[in-house]
């Protein structure tokens, strides 16, 4: 009787403990379905940030290059400023089109620092960049981003930014030519200038062996490479010597052959006019100089938000005017950067290498044809750049 008894007492204890680790079980296993569903649900909000925030950074990215590239064209703050606009409302970030406020289109100037970083200065001059802040925040015309689960933790919506800063390198470029006496002169010769005796004197340069002649093949390789760039170039075309009458033909000190333009087809023009052209006479660095300047200040022909540049080649020495770094400082005070070039033997390097640095630039030297048209080659590919930050 007490064995019967205290095997009935074991087997009600355990059911009884059966049914409370039972009940344990469905407590655990409710409470796990809680956190699992929790956390479907918080992965599903995170996914959806993570999209929201991929498409707002395409969506600044692109309303940028819009507002770079509209500047450069139509070189127009309220232009550019639309154009980032529409571009931008053009792309839904989290189901709306990302509408942009007018602040957040800021122009400026990007600088290249010595650590290789780029440094945006708002309202900077001269511009030559912009910065969009895209916004999907409480106080931004879009407004935050809801989330499907976020109340849940308290967290009802998501208000990611993105910033974009494009940098543009579109350029007026001024090529300023030596046309004096000694461009007739051939590649190969060692002379400073072509005798009044010489048959040459009155002809115009020789179309093949010609220090001319080199320096038109050149330039149209310094063309040729700029119209790979995606970016809008204008040229302008001045030579310099000094006035000179000779041979029933009259040269000036300086001449402005072309005006800046987009169609370097005149630029070619330009150049073939000059090598059909008898001409002579000192060379007056300074003078040429000054009318590239005059040539990219210009308010009727350059565009505000384009880089100046000046391309200056000589093959000798100056010998009338003042000193071209007299002309090279009041260049540098207009943001006009000069690359200097100097052609032979008997070409003043040291000056024109201070010419060049005086305004930020690079001085090049070429002793022969084949490094001339390699340097102008170069020059041009230097200026193929565009940056976005």
């Amino acid at each position: 009787m007490n064995s019967s008894r205290e095997t009935y007492g074991r087997r009600t204890v355990w059911c009884r403990n059966r049914h409370r680790r039972r009940g344990a079980i469905l407590i655990l296993v409710a409470m796990l379905v809680v956190v699992f569903v929790a956390a479907a649900a918080f992965s599903v909000d995170i996914a959806y940030m993570q999209l929201t925030r991929t498409r707002l950074r395409a969506a600044t990215d692109a309303a940028a290059r819009a507002g770079g590239e509209a500047l450069a064209r139509l070189q127009n703050v309220t232009a550019a400023r639309q154009a980032a606009k529409d571009l931008a409302a053009a792309n839904h970030v989290a189901g709306k089109p990302l509408t942009l406020a007018d602040e957040d289109i800021v122009f400026g100037r990007s600088t290249l620092q010595t650590d290789g970083a780029w440094s945006f200065t708002p309202h900077a001059a001269p511009t030559n960049s912009l910065r969009v802040y895209g916004r999907r925040t409480s106080d931004s015309p879009s407004g935050s981003v809801g989330l499907f689960f976020g109340g849940i933790f308290g967290i009802r919506d998501f208000q990611p930014t993105q910033t974009a800063t494009v940098v543009r390198f579109d350029r007026d470029i001024c090529l300023v030519a030596d046309r004096s006496n000694s461009m007739k002169l051939d590649v190969s010769e060692h002379a400073s200038f072509v005798p009044a005796d010489d048959p040459r004197y009155c002809r115009p340069p020789d179309p093949e062996t010609s220090r001319w002649a080199a320096l038109a093949v050149a330039t149209q390789t310094f063309l040729d490479t700029l119209a790979i760039s995606p970016h809008i170039e204008h040229v302008a075309l001045v030579s310099f010597a000094s006035d000179n009458s000779a041979c029933n033909c009259s040269n000036h000190a300086a001449d402005v052959d072309q005006e800046l333009t987009e169609d370097t087809t005149l630029i070619t023009d330009a150049m073939a006019a000059i090598s059909a052209t008898a001409f002579n006479g000192a060379t007056e660095t300074a003078t040429g100089i000054d009318t590239g300047v005059a040539v990219l200040t210009d308010p009727t022909q350059a565009r505000p938000f384009a880089r100046k540049t000046m391309v200056v080649f000589t093959d000798g020495h100056t010998t009338s005017g003042r000193s071209p770094l007299q002309a090279a400082e009041e260049a540098a005070g207009q943001h006009i950067v000069i690359h200097t070039i100097t052609f032979g033997d008997d070409a003043d390097q040291a000056q024109m290498e201070e010419v060049a640095a005086v305004t930020g630039g690079n001085h090049y030297h070429a002793p022969d044809a084949a490094t001339l048209n390699e340097i102008f080659r170069e020059i041009a590919l230097s200026m193929l750049v565009v940056l976005t930050q």
